[in-house]
Parts: C-alpha cells; structure tokens; sequence
C-alpha cells in the first residue's frame, strides 16, 4: 500500500494514509504522505487468538473511526478523490460507500489465489475441505495446475476465522475496480479469467517495487552489513535465506537448516528473525559447532534489505516462503528460487514458481531434514537443473522489465489508474 502511494504521490496526487495504531507505519519514511492514525482497539493489550482474529477484529472497530476522521477531513479540507483500500480491510468500503466516495480494492496476492478463493464455497460442499490426506496430491478440479495441498488456505488461525474473513472480502460481487499487483506476462489467462467473473475494471500495474520511487517499507529495522559481506563473493554464487515476517521454526527445524545449509558448501546469507525460533530470542539454539563450520560461508542477520540483496551479483539463488512479494522481487532481479510455503498464497506461488513458470523447486515434505537440503540447495546452486531454472528466471526479468518499461502493459494499466482517479 504505501509503494502504491509513493507511485501515484509522484504522479501527481496528494496522499493521506489511514492506518491503525497497532503495527504502525514510521512516517519519517515517507515525509511527502499525511499520515491519519485510526482508534484501532487493537493496542490495549488484547490477546488475539491469531492473525486472523486480529484481522476479523480490525474490521469491526475501525469503520466508526474511519468514517468519523474522514468526515472531519471532508469538512476541513473538501473533498476525497478516491478511497483506495486492501481487500482484507473491507470495512474501508463500507466507510467510502456511506461518506460516498469512489473507492478502489487493491490486492496484493497473486490473481490465481482470489481465482482459488472462489472456487471455496464449490469445494466445502462438496466435501473437499477441510483437507483429506489421501487427495492432497490430486489435481484440484477446474483449477490447474493446483492439487489439493496447493490451495490458498491460511494456517495463521482456525479454519472459521479464515472462512469468515473470505465470506466478508467476497459476499458483494467487486463493483469497485481493483489495482492488482501483478503484471500480463506473469498471469494474463488468470487476469482474462478473473475480469470475465467480476466485469470490473482491472488496473495490473505490477510489480509495485519497480515502478514506485526508491523508499523504505519495512517495519523491521534491516541489517545493511550483509552486503558488503556479498561484496566479497563471486557471482551467482550465494543463496539467500529468508522466510519472511511470519513464518516460525523450533529448535529442530533450526539445526536441519544450519547443517543442511552448511553441507551444501555454498556461501549463503540467511535471515532469521528475532522470536522466529520457538523457545529462543534469536540463534541461541545453533549448533555449537555450527559456526566454526562454517566460517566466512555464513552471514546471520536478523533482516535484510530484500530487494538489495536480490539485485547484487553474487545471489545465484533465493530459498523463501514464496510470499507474493517476495516471488515478485526474487522474478524481477533474475534469481531461481527454492520454496517452502507456509500459509494461504504462498502455496499457489509456489505451484506456479515450479510447475509453470518453472523458475525454482519445492521442499516437498512435511518436516524438514538435512540431506534433502543440502540435495536442493546444490541442486539449485551447482547442478545445470539450477542453471536453466537461472535462465528461465532471466527469461522472466527481461519480460518484467518490459511490461514495466514505457508502452509495457504495467506501464500503461497505470497510465489508465491515474486517469480513472482523476476523472473523480
């Protein structure tokens, strides 16, 4: 959201960001935005029994607030072009629609994912979900090339939550137009399928990070020292690691990653991030021999600056959770991936990295272990397998570079966002 406010902000637009008081953004990164924090009830020290009920909860004590702040900068400073608000903040249009302002849904997963999602309440009635264990490899019908164990379902809480979340997001067919953050070489037949089922206007000015002006985005404080490590090494030979924000292991997974890692005799940048290991404030359950095995071949950081690390020579290769940004930034820079889905999107990405696109491969079973790391690691990093991944991903870079190069497809679906915002 705030990339997609920094590209129409040099487009011309003044930009107010409504945000919630829990988890919120640092406005010193973005001097040129006004910044309107909402009463949340999400800062009193409630404990949520997952991200989901803090998602369903959002929904419910911001509308009030949100109208309320947005009436009274309606009145002291006139009128609000247009509300532009991400899909799982549905309250926002329910907000715009009483203030009656136009208002936009942004979405920030991949078009085959909202494709799965509507596809849900077919399967639940059909007895599809919950999941069954014998069908997880069979292919979800009408929904190639995913099989069971591939769908979008979120493990960040109990299945109720989930479904109630989608029920909320989808239960008005979209009469808003959508700005999707994904572009027509990645998913043209998924966007001409999806258009087909909304007949709303679609603006995929994708991937948000290459057309959006330089600027910081994180809300973890990132360890810039990790490149000057890359500095030192030769190219395309270091895989990083990083699993993203959510994402959890305990001390077990930990130690089959160190020696996994460390077996491959690859050079390798790996971030893990603080609480991230159960029972552990950060590294502290390592091996004790771990890091004299592995010398000047290892960098440890708490967080990097992704899209930093990815574009530097010497990354030959990205292990991740496949998270739609993180998929996006790893295509742009050229990087073959190895994946490890977590939750929700992250399994469809993946699905598509390995199987269609065919630019990295999964870590298929269910716990992970040493030797099947260290076999994908130099699968990816070593083998002439990895290297025709690493062309197919070069492939990719230069088709995204096009679409979002002046006349490409992302190029122009911005041209026509910018031009439906000021036809307001």
């Amino acid at each position: 959201m705030l990339q997609l406010g920094a590209i129409l902000h040099s487009r011309g637009f003044s930009i107010t960001v409504a945000h919630t008081q829990y988890n919120s953004p640092d406005p010193s990164n973005h001097p040129d935005f006004s910044f309107l924090p909402i009463p949340d009830g999400l800062s009193d020290g409630q404990n949520f029994a997952s991200l989901l009920n803090l998602v369903l909860a959002a929904n419910v004590n911001c509308e009030s607030p949100l109208r309320e702040c947005l009436a009274e900068k309606q009145e002291q400073h006139g009128d609000i072009a247009c509300i532009i608000h991400d899909i799982t903040m549905y309250f926002a249009e329910a907000v715009a629609n009483h203030l009656k302002v136009p208002s936009i849904n942004l979405v920030t997963s991949n078009v085959s994912t909202t494709i799965a999602h509507n596809a849900f309440p077919s399967l639940l009635e059909k007895g599809h979900i919950p999941l069954q264990g014998s069908t997880l490899h069979d292919p979800v019908p009408e929904l190639h090339p995913l099989r069971f164990k591939d769908l979008p379902i979120s493990r960040l809480g109990d299945l109720e939550a989930f479904f109630q979340i989608l029920v909320n997001m989808y239960k008005k067919k979209f009469s808003s137009p959508i700005i999707w953050n994904t572009m027509d070489c990645l998913e043209q037949s998924s966007l001409t399928q999806r258009q087909q089922q909304l007949q709303v206007p679609f603006f995929p000015i994708g991937p948000l990070h290459k057309l959006a002006p330089p600027s910081s985005s994180s809300l973890l404080e990132e360890d810039s020292s990790c490149i000057t490590w890359l500095d030192k090494h030769s190219p395309k030979s270091v895989i990083y690691v990083s699993w993203g924000s959510l994402a959890c292991m305990d001390a077990k997974d930990l130690a089959e990653v160190a020696w996994g890692l460390a077996n491959s005799n690859q050079p390798f940048l790996w971030v893990v991030r603080p609480g991230s290991v159960r029972g552990s404030q950060w590294i502290e359950q390592l091996p004790e021999t771990f890091m004299d095995t592995v010398g000047e071949r290892c960098h440890i950081v708490k967080w990097a600056p992704q899209k930093e690390v990815l574009g530097h020579r010497a990354v030959g290769g990205f292990w991740s959770h496949c998270g739609w940004n993180s998929t996006l930034e790893s295509i742009s820079e050229g990087v073959p991936m190895i994946c490890r889905p977590y939750s929700g999107d992250q399994r469809v990405n993946t699905r598509y990295i390995s199987h269609v696109w065919k630019v990295g491969l999964e870590l298929e079973s269910d716990e992970l272990e040493r030797v099947e790391i260290e076999r994908a690691v130099r699968r990816l990093m070593v083998d002439g397998e990895g290297e025709e991944m690493r062309q197919r991903a070069m492939e990719l870079k230069e088709k995204v570079d096009i679409c979002t190069s002046e006349g490409g497809s992302s190029n122009r679906a911005l041209k026509e966002l910018v031009e439906y915002i000021s036809s307001f």
